[in-house]
């Protein structure tokens, strides 16, 4: 096997042109697959976070519309109780309402949390752009009523409820979800001041759940699981991959279509490499024959090639990876939205990468083996007597 490993590096240093050309092939392979798997990872995780990241990923709620829940504690405790791994389990009272202020005249859905515990799913504290959280008797806005209504922090605005209650409250701040229906369509408050301008004392109209992110596409079989805690005749879950069919789609679409890309790639690597080889194995011909001539065995005239494809593939892996990920750190300075930011944040899977790596090395392997092949059945004597 030493005699094989030495031939085989021989014969590369005899043409290092064609060895770095061959290798920089691999590498060019390697890194488009690197490059467009963590752009595509990086795309999905932008969608996801940008579509449900901040938002439930189950929810559980009456079967009868328009009916609240008043034992949600219970099927809180209840859900915990199950062992599932979530993120963060919310109560939330949502009602319609309009508001007034001025010329503001206009329906908003109040949604109210309790801001005694962390709210982990929407975030709020991190989205306020001016002001606090609202306490009772407070309300947080979207920045729509700032900039297009002109509404200031502390300003009071009146809530005309659907049980025709109207009440007055404060401003205390403004939040900014990037998405102006949002802004404009939710006022936000104290789970027990929505309580008391809804008279809903104590009742939610649904438990709003979050799953950790590697979780987050096995909704339908944690919302299974969750079922068993639930009184079904009263309380349904329903998950976001029912009712994002089309985003799931795209998703699902743009996996499929990273996956036969990197396929194709590796098969002109794999197709590349075996004519390269194949080629070689008729330029070294000659020595071949001489080296079977001296004692050279079929098996090791065999593992020459083969050891050949190994050094290949692992110098092709590691300049792929040096180039993919150069590519990727190229790509997020260079292709900016306007406040600077990339307009698609890659994701390194570091995973991703060795695996990528590694099956650049086996199919180099595996390319090399047409030559190996190709090489045993040489006879020393015809090639002697040729040349």
């Amino acid at each position: 096997m030493k005699l094989a490993v030495k031939i085989a590096l021989r014969f590369l240093r005899s043409n290092p042109g064609q060895t770095v050309l061959i290798v920089l092939g691999i590498g060019i392979g390697v890194s488009v697959q690197i490059f467009i798997g963590s752009l595509i990872e990086g795309l999905q995780k932008s969608l996801i976070d940008k579509t449900i990241g901040n938002s439930p990923h189950i929810i559980v709620e009456t079967i009868e519309e328009g009916e609240e829940i008043d034992y949600y504690q219970e099927v809180i405790d209840s859900i915990q109780a199950q062992n599932v791994d979530t993120k963060a389990i919310v109560p939330v009272s949502d009602h319609p309402a309009f508001i007034q202020y001025e010329d503001i005249n206009k329906s908003l859905l109040i949604r109210g949390f309790d801001f005694n515990e962390k709210e982990e799913i929407y975030q709020f504290d991190e989205k306020l752009v001016e002001g606090s959280l609202p306490q009772k008797g407070e309300i947080l806005l979207g920045i729509t009523y700032k900039d297009k209504y002109d509404l200031k922090l502390d300003d009071e605005i009146t809530l005309l409820s659907s049980n025709q209650k109207m009440e007055t409250y404060t401003v205390s701040g403004f939040f900014d979800f990037k998405v102006a229906s949002v802004n404009e369509s939710w006022g936000v408050m104290d789970l027990k001041s929505t309580w008391d301008l809804f008279d809903t004392k104590g009742k939610v109209t649904g438990i709003e759940i979050q799953l950790p992110e590697q979780d987050v596409f096995l909704a339908d079989v944690k919302a299974d699981e969750f079922a068993k805690a639930i009184d079904q005749n009263e309380l349904q879950l329903v998950n976001w991959k029912v009712q994002n069919e089309q985003l799931l789609s795209g998703l699902e679409g743009q996996s499929i279509s990273s996956l036969m890309i990197q396929v194709f790639v590796l098969i002109s690597v794999v197709l590349g490499i075996a004519s390269v080889l194949a080629i070689t194995v008729m330029q070294k011909s000659r020595q071949i024959g001489i080296l079977k001539a001296m004692g050279l065995k079929n098996i090791q005239s065999s593992l020459v090639f083969l050891f050949e494809g190994l050094f290949l593939g692992v110098l092709g892996g590691i300049a792929g990876v040096l180039l993919g990920l150069g590519l990727a750190y190229s790509f997020t300075k260079f292709a900016l939205n306007a406040d600077g930011t990339p307009v698609i944040a890659l994701y390194i899977n570091p995973n991703f990468i060795l695996i990528s790596a590694l099956i650049a090395v086996f199919s180099c392997v595996i390319a090399s083996l047409i030559p190996a092949r190709k090489s045993s059945k040489l006879n020393p004597i015809d090639i002697i007597r040729n040349n």
